[in-house]
């Protein structure tokens, strides 16, 4: 990921739907953020437009990574974050809960960072029926039905705002890809599977669909899920703004 994060189409196209999610927010400015599993730091260079942004990641050649680009960022997993409570006006957390074991406890962490008012931008893999060697390969616990993803952030605190499929056009070709490859070999990331040189256009699809999304169109299928959730009143935080996050080394 570290490697391939600026260039590789699904990771540009992620970040455009990102963009047109965060550009239909009412954001306070300035807008205190958290990326919460932040890879290279490249979707920091984004979030950086929209206020004072920092990442955190378990992976110390990410944190690392992501330090080189000029941001803050602190070791920690995202299910015990290293800032006090409300801290954060938003969080990110992109295509990271299907990587810890208990999804619950991961919400209820983020809500924890979130001042209240606060939202949270989470994208998951869909479809559980689609569970291949890709989802090994990328050590998921598990990919998500719109319904599953909802009652896990109900159950942590969380009020839904939206949630929408996308990376719809890639749904049927990546449906057939793991039907076939099942069974084959040792597991391998797909994401790996397509040349540099498709990458522009490859990107396209992600293209019109953030273009649907800023529009306010909301997508009935896809290989993705986004919601995006809204803090209320934490119990024991007063809703009064609180201090600029403390940032772990």
């Amino acid at each position: 990921m570290i490697t391939t994060d600026d260039r590789h189409w699904w990771y540009r196209g992620r970040r455009r739907v990102l963009r047109a999610t965060l550009d239909g927010l009412a954001l306070p400015w300035p807008c205190a953020i958290l990326d919460a599993g932040c890879g290279s730091g490249r979707t920091l260079d984004e979030l950086s437009d929209y206020g004072d942004a920092w990442g955190v990641d378990l992976s110390r050649e990410a944190v690392n990574a992501t330090r080189a680009r000029g941001h803050e960022a602190s070791l920690a997993e995202v299910e015990d974050l290293p800032f006090p409570d409300a801290s954060f006006d938003l969080v990110t957390c992109l295509d990271v809960i299907e990587h810890t074991p208990d999804d619950r406890r991961t919400l209820s962490e983020l809500r924890r960072v979130t001042r209240p008012g606060g939202a949270l931008v989470v994208t998951v893999p869909a479809h559980p029926s689609l569970w291949s060697a890709h989802d090994e390969a990328n050590r998921h616990y598990r990919r998500y039905t719109r319904r599953a993803l909802i009652a896990a952030a109900v159950e942590a605190g969380w009020a839904v705002d939206e949630n929408t499929y996308f990376n719809a056009a890639l749904l049927a070709p990546a449906a057939v890809v793991r039907v076939a490859r099942r069974g084959a070999g040792s597991p391998r990331s797909e994401l790996s599977l397509t040349p540099p040189a498709l990458d522009r256009v490859l990107e396209w699809p992600s293209r019109a669909e953030a273009a649907l999304l800023r529009a306010g169109v909301r997508l009935p299928v896809g290989l993705s899920l986004l919601a995006v959730l809204r803090a209320g009143e934490p119990v024991g935080v007063p809703s009064a703004a609180v201090a600029r996050p403390a940032i772990a080394a």
